[in-house]
Parts: structure tokens; C-alpha cells; sequence
């Protein structure tokens, strides 16, 4: 089916962030075409897909997705949430399907639902390596097999075809593992007969919500999308899209200012024109869209072992002063007690942060010389057991505690400790590995959908 325009809300930038109930309200009012919202990120790092756990809390999830989920509903529109759970793992999408079959049993909702899977089989990925089918992105090294052996989880990120096919099999809640974020938008609006350029730019607006509009909230989104233009507007009259502000969302998470790869091709926007129809609503015209071999971005996690932390503070300028020279200090130190433990060095390490003093930029810190009235320290130690994890930083933490520098007059304590214990487990730790793509020929190949009558 063709419509001139489709309307389509997003709530927030991410499942769980909350966003006013009026707001919702307020979009209901202008008919939508659909709600939904993006479910997650690789932001928050390699813990929450090596794990299976959520980012957000469910209490957070089910808030946010019971209100969307009664709008649809009652509106006879379509649900829609990319990468569930904060990961898109299929623990992450269960996770979300539970949530929405708990909703439905309390409100006595019925609808047919889809489950987009988008956790890769390990045979899957072996024959496509065999077949040289996996490249790498960026000055990211060729993929090994032995790499991919020791993954704990790899997700493919999908693009809008999964969600296309739900559509279009009548599903009307739609529950997407992993994918590009602006996927679930990009796939009602072609579901209408838009056009790939304007409907890729529109979903670019509706994946972080109201990051489009100032000030910075969490809120939610209204996009209307023609068949060559895009406009976007907040539904909560405090917030307002500006050219600017439209703009800075185009750019987001993206190396080129004008050029957006995505699954299966690229928004180019360098004839694009930016311009204020009212004073909070914004409409974009120009975006092409150049097709390109299909290929599916992978994300995988591996464990990288057992972390446990300390977090230590100082105000004394005396050791403030030579921070860098005492932090040595404690990391010989530190491997010979550890050594003396007969714990080897490959076993274990220590990472040391300095906040105050280029806790955040490390050795990129243009203000290397700044002297702070007070710094804390993060100290931490990774291992391949939690015993020797535990045991390697309770050294560590002791030797920042009591240790000498040169000039010292305390004989107490060198820190501050702001709890007790001041030693925190923080488990099995797991790290990215893939930075790369896999050739497809059949964009639903890797993402097979489930259907149920909730």
C-alpha cells in the first residue's frame, strides 16, 4: 500500500528511560501510524550482551512499554522496539516478550506478536569466515576462528526487512532482537510505500527520540514522512526542534557529516535542506539513497575474565604532587607481593585511574600539568579467577593506603575510603571483538521471526 504520509512517534532514547505520560497522550490525539521505541545500544559496553542481562531494570521496561503498549492497542496501530533488553541478545528478547505477555494478562489485551531473533548461530558464522563472507570494518584485524570460538554471544544487527515481513504477516507488537536503530521506522514507513531515503532519514529522528529537540530530555518524538521530506516536532510543548537541533541528530554516531552506511546502502544528505516551519517544528528535504551490497554488522562479546574494585581518594598536595611517580611505586610493589603469592603475571593486572588528573582523557589530557586540590583512584584488578582478582587488589588497595613518598609526614593513612568493604567483586567481565560485517543475500537470512497470539 502508498501513503502520501505516515506519522510515527518515538518515546525515548532508549526502553526504560521513562518519558511523561502526557506526551503519549498528546501523540494519540495526532493518529499515529505507530509507536515505538529503541530498546538499546552498545554504549553502555560489552557487559550486558556477554552477560544475557538487561540494561535497564524491568520495573523501568514495564512502565514504559505497558503505556505504548494500551496506546496501540486502543489505537489499532502497531508496537514496535528494536534491540530489546539493552543488547538484542536472545535473553534480551525474551526478557521484553515476557514483559508484554505479563501486560497483556493484566489488561486484558490481545494481539498477534512477533520475535524478531537475532543471536547468530556459531556453525552459521564459521561457514561464513570459511567462505570469506566476514570483513573487517575500519583498521579492525581479520576475524580468526579462534576468536570466534571463544565468543559468549554475537548478534547481527538487522535492518528493517525482519520487521517489514512482521508487518506484513499481520503482527501488530513487533519485538526486535539487535538491529540499527532506526530500523523499526524505516520499516512502517516503506511498509506505506516511502520511499528509502526519506524513511532511513526519518528513522534516523525517531531513534533517540527527543535528542532531536532542545532542551535535552527524555521524551517523546512525532515524525511525519512524505514521499521526499521529513518533518519532525517534540510532543511535549516544553521542547522544540530547531534546524540545529535536527542537524546535530543527523550527525550523531556517525563518522561523515553528510554520508549514513547503513544495511543495504547510504543516505547521502549533502543536497539536504534544513528549515523551521513554526517555531519548535523542522521539515528536511533532498535525501537520496544509493543502494549497496547487502551486509550485516556483527557484535560480539567474550569474557576477558574477574574484575573486582577499589575507589580510594586524596586531597594531600604533597603526594597529589608526584601522583604519577607513587602510582609506579605501587604497581612494582604491588607485583612483588603478588608474585609472593606464587600467582604468576600473566594471570592477573592492574589498572589504576586517576580521577581529577587524567581520569578521563588518560594520556590524551592537554592539561597534563594541572595540579587538582584533590584526586580519587579506581583501582582495579583484572584476573582469570575472582580469588586472584580478590586477593591482587586487596595488595594493591594496601599499598595505596601505606605507603611512603618522598616529603611525607603522615604516618597514618595516604586515603580515603568511601566505603566499607572497601573491596567490591564486580565478577566475570567481558570485552567486544568484532568489528566487522558479514555479505548477506537475503536480508532475513540471519533473522528468523516467531509468531504468537498473545
Amino acid at each position: 500500500m502508498t501513503t502520501d504520509s505516515v506519522r510515527m512517534m518515538s518515546a525515548s532514547g532508549i526502553l526504560g528511560y521513562g518519558f511523561p505520560e502526557a506526551s503519549i497522550q498528546a501523540a494519540m490525539k495526532l493518529k499515529p501510524h505507530m509507536v515505538g521505541v529503541d530498546g538499546g545500544s552498545s554504549d553502555p559496553g560489552p557487559h550486558y550482551l556477554g552477560s544475557g542481562k538487561t540494561l535497564n531494570s524491568r520495573l523501568a521496561m514495564k512502565r514504559d512499554l505497558s503505556l505504548l503498549l494500551r496506546a496501540a492497542i486502543e489505537n489499532g496501530i502497531p508496537m514496535m522496539v528494536g534491540t530489546c533488553g539493552g543488547a538484542g541478545g536472545e535473553p534480551h528478547l525474551q526478557a521484553c516478550a515476557d514483559i508484554i505477555r505479563e501486560i497483556a494478562r493484566e489488561h486484558d489485551l490481545h494481539f498477534k506478536m512477533a520475535l524478531i531473533h537475532a543471536e547468530q548461530e556459531p556453525e552459521v558464522l564459521r561457514q561464513a569466515l570459511e567462505e570469506g563472507r566476514i570483513h573487517p570494518l575500519g583498521n579492525a584485524a581479520d576475524l580468526t576462528a579462534t576468536q570466534l570460538d571463544s565468543a559468549v554471544r554475537v548478534v547481527g544487527m538487522m535492518g528493517p526487512e525482519p520487521y517489514r515481513k512482521a508487518l506484513a504477516d499481520g503482527a501488530q507488537v513487533i519485538l526486535g532482537g539487535r538491529g540499527t536503530d532506526p530500523a523499526p521506522w524505516v520499516a512502517l514507513a516503506m511498509h506505506h510505500g516511502i520511499p528509502a531515503a526519506p524513511a532511513w532519514y526519518a528513522g534516523k529522528m525517531l531513534e533517540c527520540a527527543c535528542n532531536a529537540a532542545i532542551p535535552k530530555k527524555h521524551d517523546c518524538l512525532m515524525v511525519t514522512v512524505g514521499q521526499d521530506y521529513v518533518e519532525a516536532e517534540p510532543l511535549n510543548p516544553e521542547l522544540r526542534c530547531t534546524p540545529l537541533s535536527v542537524a546535530v541528530q543527523a550527525l550523531h554516531e556517525n563518522a561523515s557529516p553528510v554520508l549514513r552506511y547503513e544495511p543495504g546502502g547510504v543516505v547521502d544528505t549533502r543536497e539536504c535542506q534544513i528549515q523551521a516551519i513554526s517555531d519548535r517544528r523542522v521539515r528536511i528535504t533532498g535525501m537520496q539513497w544509493e543502494p549497496k551490497p547487502y551486509t550485516v554488522k556483527l557484535e560480539g562479546a567474550c569474557r576477558a575474565g574477574f574484575s573486582a574494585i577499589t575507589f580510594a581518594a586524596t586531597r594531600d598536595p604533597g603526594l597529589i604532587g608526584q601522583i604519577d611517580s607513587f602510582l609506579d611505586f605501587v604497581r612494582s610493589s604491588t607485583s612483588v607481593k603478588v608474585a609472593a603469592l606464587g600467582i604468576s603475571a600473566e594471570d592477573w593486572r592492574l589498572v589504576l585511574r586517576v580521577y581529577g588528573a587524567k581520569g578521563v582523557m588518560g594520556a590524551w589530557e592537554p592539561n597534563a600539568d594541572f595540579l587538582p586540590q584533590e584526586v580519587s583512584i579506581i583501582a582495579e584488578v583484572v584476573a582469570k579467577t575472582q580469588d586472584t582478582a580478590n586477593a591482587a587488589l586487596s595488595l594493591a588497595r594496601v599499598t595505596l593506603l601505606h605507603s611512603d613518598f618522598p616529603g611525607r609526614m603522615c604516618r597514618e593513612g595516604n586515603m580515603a575510603f568511601p566505603f566499607s568493604p572497601s573491596d567490591i567483586e564486580r565478577g566475570e567481565i567481558y570485552e567486544f571483538f568484532l568489528q566487522h560485517v558479514m555479505d548477506v543475500s537475503d536480508p532475513l537470512s540471519l533473522f528468523p521471526i516467531e509468531y504468537e497470539v498473545v
